[in-house]
């Protein structure tokens, strides 16, 4: 039994590493349900095990704000909101703040993913319209969705992950995440002024007519009622997160339910904007990951390791696993196997602020960065991952020592 988990399981971790598997037609989502279906069918894993394994409180979370993010969308708010700041009167590195300020908090309320993927082409278009070089600005989009989007326990899935695990309060996160995220958005700004160096103007193949044909984006109409809804339910959720000690994933499913009760927007074009794949991902993860640790295998390397004077649980040193493993497998992979490590008060704090900074690192460290280049590519501009590793690679590691920093003063003084 312990052999066939432990071959399941580095097969889908390789996955994870390689984004599929080799000569097959697999992501990352096929790779992990295909290897929680060899752990039911070879019979070292009940269906009954298999459904202890899923933590359902995630899912639901997750799910809930995948309804809410989907009735933004489809109200037009993102394009709205996207459109009225680029008309903002403002010279090109003052925008530059204005667009981070706006993506860090809209992210750490709605999806990072769900905010780079409705903004990104429509940015695009109005830098050009503005004659402004576009990539700045969707580095920015890109490094400001991940860095915002660690500010509360609802930003982004390994998040509400870390959060609903080790049932963190949503306050006290927020307390302890918005020093290294503020210093970390004001960073990111500051790093892309002085890198584009005062060179602002749009590319001159980008403003050709034929070029313009090409970056026409579909948009929903703004409907203020839709938005208005939207909006409230999720401010009503953030202040019952704060306030109140219902559980959050109750409190939310309830919120996405009022939304799917409409008389406008179909429940099926909502449902369809759910991200059912990274919930399968999930689902898929939480199956090979229970199993492998119920092998006993991984506390042994842990003891071992800890016997040779590297304790996996402390601090430091769970702060650099976290962004290696990060940047190795993905940050919801990496999260998955470092829950068990989180014995530390401030591990649930440490573990949410890495592995969501480490992913500006490189073009494959986050889903919110493929979308961004993608969106670009679309429109006949390439940014490759030199291009983006000149941003993501300083911006990674300026807040990671802000968020270092803060840490070690915090765990100085407790």
């Amino acid at each position: 039994m312990t052999a066939t988990v432990v071959i399941i399981f580095t097969i889908v971790y390789l996955g994870m590493i390689l984004g599929g598997l080799p000569f097959l037609q697999l992501d990352r989502t096929g790779v992990a349900l295909l290897g929680a279906i060899a752990l039911v069918a070879s019979g070292d894993v009940s269906f009954a095990e298999a459904g202890r394994s899923v933590h359902a409180p995630t899912l639901i979370l997750l799910f809930a704000f995948m309804v809410l993010s989907a009735q933004l969308r489809l109200s037009g708010f993102y394009t709205y909101v996207t459109r009225r700041l680029a008309a903002l009167p403002l010279a090109p590195p003052r925008l530059l703040g204005a667009l981070i300020l706006v993506v860090g908090a809209l992210s750490a309320v709605f999806s990072n993913d769900i905010i780079c993927l409705a903004m990104a082409p429509v940015l695009m278009d109005a830098c050009v319209r503005r004659r402004l070089d576009p990539v700045p600005y969707l580095l920015a989009l890109a490094c400001a969705a991940n860095v915002g989007s660690a500010l509360t326990l609802i930003g982004n899935p390994q998040n509400m992950l870390i959060g609903e695990s080790l049932r963190l309060s949503f306050g006290g996160y927020l307390r302890e995440a918005a020093v290294p995220v503020l210093l970390g958005l004001a960073v990111t700004w500051a790093l892309i002024v002085i890198q584009v160096g005062g060179r602002w103007d749009c590319p001159a193949a980008l403003l050709t007519p034929e070029a313009g044909l090409e970056r026409r984006v579909e948009e929903a109409d703004f409907d203020r009622w839709q938005t208005t809804k939207g909006l409230t339910v999720a401010a009503v959720l953030v202040a019952v997160f704060l306030a109140a000690p219902w559980p959050r994933e109750l409190a939310a499913l309830a919120g996405a339910g009022l939304l799917l009760l409409s008389r406008q927007l179909h429940s099926r074009r909502m449902l369809g904007l759910v991200d059912w794949e990274l919930l399968v991902l999930f689902v898929g993860l939480f199956v090979v990951n229970r199993a492998f640790q119920q092998t006993g295998l991984p506390a042994e390397a842990v003891r071992a390791l800890g016997g040779a004077g590297l304790d996996l649980t402390r601090p430091g040193t769970l702060f650099v696993t976290a962004f290696v493993l990060g940047n190795i497998v993905s940050n919801v992979p990496a999260v998955m196997l470092l829950l068990p490590l989180a014995t530390h008060p401030m591990a649930g704090t440490l573990l949410a602020l890495v592995s969501t900074l480490a992913g500006n690192l490189l073009i494959v460290g986050s889903i919110a960065n493929i979308i961004v280049v993608d969106a670009a590519e679309r429109r006949g501009l390439r940014i490759d991952w030199r291009r983006h590793a000149r941003v993501g690679v300083p911006v990674t590691f300026a807040t990671l020592a802000i968020s270092g920093a803060y840490l070690w003063l915090r765990l100085a003084s407790t």
